[in-house]
């Protein structure tokens, strides 16, 4: 076990979506030597400016949150520049925390590297049996190469880099830009705006029969924050609530919650994504004693009041 707060600690994406519950997570905890390199000083795709962020901070822990993310319609409009920029961030940082002899390595993954048809709910044993779902594959193989790379240099070299798959995340601070954001923030953004445009009807993507997994974002900052202090395995370890919902029945919630009550359409002509996605994450109360404390209708009223009060403010 790791005492982090003993530590030099450089967070990637540190002040993202995630980061930012992170660091606070960390700083909540005693840990007062947190470094959060911003894109304008560091580009995480080029080797110098990985090799200055080593050589000036020297981290001894490093927890790696840097993405290109978004939902199904950037995935499939971008898959060259998500394959290639989450690969080339995590390959570039883990051969310099290798060569700086840095003392852990937390690699966040992602659900899609899971094949398309993975039995539910999805084990990590269960990594390697097929192929991802075709609109997010691009970035679910390049998160899943670094796995791979965690692993090869644990066997070659002794490195201690550890591994997590988070489900779809959520929560205040979110990414709501319609043409970025994933599916919970989307939707809250969509049915404020229809509620208040007074609109009859919501079109939604897909046809609602797809199921997701989501984990509230300050949930998830307590899981990597344990996960850098206990885990010692560079096998993939799930992180989520464990509970399965349908894409029509989390419309309909959202709908409730932010008062939207109008006619909900489905557009089959979009795609679903991957048909049904719920982890198995005994593992992760094995290991770490991690389990979900907010709930999905919890999370959601707290995310929908954020972004009205922050969507209020904007149209003032």
């Amino acid at each position: 076990m790791i005492d982090l707060t003993q530590k030099r600690i450089v967070v990637t994406g540190g002040a993202g979506f995630l980061g930012r519950h992170v660091v606070t997570r960390l700083q909540q905890a005693g840990c007062t030597q947190i470094v959060v390199p911003r894109q304008q000083q560091y580009d995480l795709t080029q080797e110098s400016a990985v090799r200055e962020l080593f050589d000036r901070h020297r981290p001894e822990v490093v927890i790696h949150l840097a993405a290109l993310v978004g939902g199904i319609g950037a995935n499939r409009k971008y898959p060259g520049t998500f394959l290639y920029k989450n690969l080339i961030m995590g390959t570039l940082l883990i051969e310099a925390a290798r060569q700086h002899g840095v003392e852990k390595f937390l690699q966040i993954g992602t659900i899609c590297s899971y094949p398309k048809f993975t039995p539910v709910p999805f084990k990590e044993a269960d990594l390697w049996v097929g192929y991802p779902e075709e609109t997010n594959a691009p970035y679910g193989l390049a998160k899943k190469l670094l796995l791979v790379q965690l692993e090869a240099y644990r066997q070659e070299f002794g490195f201690n880099g550890v591994n997590l798959l988070p489900v779809n995340l959520y929560g205040p601070g979110d990414n709501f830009d319609p043409e970025s954001s994933h599916v919970i923030p989307a939707l809250i953004r969509k049915c404020i705006e229809a509620r208040e445009a007074h609109s009859p009807t919501l079109t939604v993507w897909g046809t609602g029969t797809a199921t997701r997994e989501f984990l509230y974002v300050e949930d998830a900052a307590r899981a990597i924050c344990l996960a850098a202090e206990r885990l010692e395995t560079s096998e993939p370890l799930n992180i989520g609530s464990g509970q399965e919902i349908a894409i029509r029945d989390l419309v309909a919630l959202i709908a409730k919650k932010t008062g939207f009550t109008g006619r909900i359409e489905y557009d089959a002509t979009k795609p679903d994504g991957q048909p049904r996605r719920c982890l198995d994450v005994s593992r992760a109360k094995e290991l770490l004693g991690f389990k979900a404390a907010i709930d999905l209708s919890e999370g959601l009223r707290r995310t929908i009041d954020w972004f009205y009060k922050q969507w209020v403010r904007k149209a003032a």
